[in-house]
């Protein structure tokens, strides 16, 4: 095949949500869209390739019946899941359960996932990390409603990067646009919702007992950025571990690039160009997603844009 598979996907519709994607040429059914499922095989919003010998085929069928295209993989699902979320409102704050916890008690992966701020308003804010010392105060914060003394809130601007691994309470804020890069898992447990009711005046469900079990104690451990620069192009290495590569390219001009993984999540989230592959180009813009499969060796990329590069940490 050897040509990059470009996907079509599904825009999720939040309580917090809002209309910011339209930036990113996605055409938005309400004005409360929070979250476009970029790249992902997950049951709850699965991408379809658009284009080559695999056009209209969803990406987690592609993965069962093409492994080849992932490294052949030994994972039985698709590892990773790409969004990018409007927080037009603060989400909900809340913690997610790694591995072990998510499959014994909900029957898919846990949730590590990194963010990628795209924009962020002045004095935007995410909620990073808890003060509690111990179960028995975070219960006692949690249930007397001391927020305020709970709660890490940390100020962000476009450009910053942070690391949330399973267990860490954390919550977007208002004003925020973000590139989320996580493992492929839906599992999410509210801890606080700031009272907020749905669109039948109902409270939305807490899952106090199932937080505290899986809530980390201690400040969250970020990462520290690495920056290699050759030619045109500035390669920002955020993170390298078990669960996901996060690397942000910012190109400018002709940059050449040899394949250092099985295969690569590409979000293209600022600029235009071109993608040359085996000898064919590619137009490619803000808003594109597309993954460069095992079958490719090296690829081009000419033009100037900024693109967030992920891939499995297999």
């Amino acid at each position: 095949m050897t040509q990059p598979l470009f996907l079509d996907s599904v825009l999720q519709e939040k309580i917090w949500g809002g209309d910011h994607l339209k930036a990113f040429g996605y055409d938005l059914p309400s004005d409360k869209i929070g979250e476009y499922w970029a790249i992902s095989a997950h049951p709850n919003g699965v991408s379809t390739i658009k284009n080559g010998p695999f056009s209209g085929v969803k990406l987690d069928d592609l993965y069962k019946t093409h492994r080849d295209l992932f490294g052949n993989s030994k994972k039985d699902v698709f590892p990773l899941l790409t969004k990018i979320l409007d927080a037009n409102d603060w989400l909900s704050v809340q913690v997610h359960p790694d591995d072990t916890y998510g499959l014994a008690n909900e029957g898919e992966l846990g949730k590590t996932e990194c963010w990628y701020i795209i924009d962020a308003q002045p004095g935007a804010e995410i909620i990073y990390g808890h003060n509690a010392e111990s179960k028995a105060e975070l219960r006692q914060m949690i249930e007397s409603g001391d927020w305020n003394h709970l709660l890490t809130k940390v100020q962000v601007k476009t450009g910053d990067f942070f690391y949330v691994p399973s267990g860490t309470m954390h919550a977007i804020g208002k004003g925020i646009l973000i590139l989320e890069t996580q493992q492929s898992s839906d599992t999410t447990y509210r801890v606080y919702d700031f009272d907020r009711k749905d669109d039948q005046g109902n409270l939305r469900e807490l899952h106090i007992d199932k937080s505290i079990d899986v809530l980390n104690f201690g400040a969250p451990a970020n990462t520290t950025p690495s920056i290699t620069k050759r030619s045109n192009l500035v390669n920002t290495s955020y993170v390298s571990n078990t669960f996901f590569t996060v690397e942000k390219w910012e190109i400018s001009g002709l940059a050449k690039f040899d394949k250092t993984a099985a295969y690569t999540l590409c979000s293209v989230l600022d600029g235009q160009g071109t993608l040359t592959v085996a000898s064919e180009s590619y137009p490619v813009k803000k808003g594109d997603h597309f993954i460069l499969t095992s079958d490719i060796a090296s690829w081009e990329v000419d033009g100037q844009l900024m693109i967030i590069a992920s891939h499995d940490g297999e």
